[in-house]
């Protein structure tokens, strides 16, 4: 469903929220049931160190049928093992994050993610500044063709698709990331929207989802505020954020019924984290119009 154009301004002067044509409450808890939700940030990031077995025990307590596995090199001797605890424990690998070639690192998670018959997204992110010119633009995009495309051929012929990953910088741009996909002309490229890296994106969210839903692979939550990265208040729990709810209303609304993320991404507790969201994402769940 295509979002009207008839739009209403919500109080905060902030998000465009749309007004008509609500989805109905199952449609939002479906969406945001928790079966439906991606942990992520949870392996590097977490106050714990837990290792395969336990990261997998304390995501099936929660109710956590989906997760990203992101990781740092001291993780991959145990990949294997984390592959064989998720199996175990009923959890599905929604999504990888992945080198930025496929170099040594990138080879070794293909393989053992097709030793396993497994076949998640790959994130894989990128940066710099933006360019002067449109000449500049252009080659730019073609630079990141020449190095995205290997990935995602070799990811096509494993069954697996690549999302480009917003982490900031120019091409943490939606509007980039869609023109290199397209360059790239093939169609397990897409995209993954992270809110914790979207704060300047928040005036035009409503548009800019509609502009993504087509490329769009994956949308990971966080609690927002106005100026949030500014502020100091990049990532916050789901709740905590005066925004959410019009997030929320604006995701639902906009048709998409994809994969969504919820996240740690601190040194706390990941457990307690995830808790803390998806407590949080209820409630502001049962509150939306």
């Amino acid at each position: 469903m295509i979002l009207s154009t008839t739009l209403v301004w919500i109080s905060l002067g902030v998000l465009p929220l749309v007004s008509d044509d609500p989805k109905p409450p199952g449609q939002a808890a479906g969406l945001y049931a928790h079966e439906n939700l991606v942990a992520w940030c949870i392996v590097p990031f977490d106050a714990k160190k837990r290792g395969p077995e336990e990261r997998a025990v304390m995501m099936e307590s929660l109710g956590i049928k989906r997760y990203a596995y992101d990781w740092r090199a001291e993780h991959l001797p145990t990949f294997p093992q984390e592959l064989e605890a998720i199996k175990r424990h009923g959890i599905e690998l929604t999504a990888v994050w992945f080198p930025g070639s496929l170099d040594n690192d990138a080879r070794y998670l293909l393989e053992q993610l097709a030793k396993a018959g497994l076949k998640p997204q790959l994130w894989v992110t990128g940066g710099g500044d933006a360019p002067k010119t449109p000449e500049e633009r252009e080659a730019r995009i073609e630079a990141e063709v020449a190095r995205l495309k290997p990935i995602a051929e070799a990811a096509g012929r494993q069954g697996s698709s690549v999302a480009l990953y917003n982490h900031g910088g120019w091409f943490g741009e939606p509007e980039n990331q869609i023109a290199i996909i397209k360059k790239i002309g093939l169609p397990n490229v897409g995209l993954v929207y992270n809110l914790h890296h979207g704060h300047d994106h928040l005036e035009r969210f409503p548009a800019l989802l509609q502009t993504m839903k087509p490329y769009l692979l994956a949308l990971n939550l966080n609690g927002m505020v106005k100026d949030g990265e500014k502020l100091g208040k990049k990532i916050l729990i789901i709740g905590q954020g005066d925004l959410d709810g019009q997030l929320l209303t604006i995701i639902r609304n906009s048709g998409w019924n994809g994969p969504i993320g919820i996240l740690n991404h601190t040194d706390e507790d990941a457990g307690v984290r995830l808790k803390a969201n998806l407590d949080g994402l209820d409630q502001v769940v049962k509150q939306l119009p």
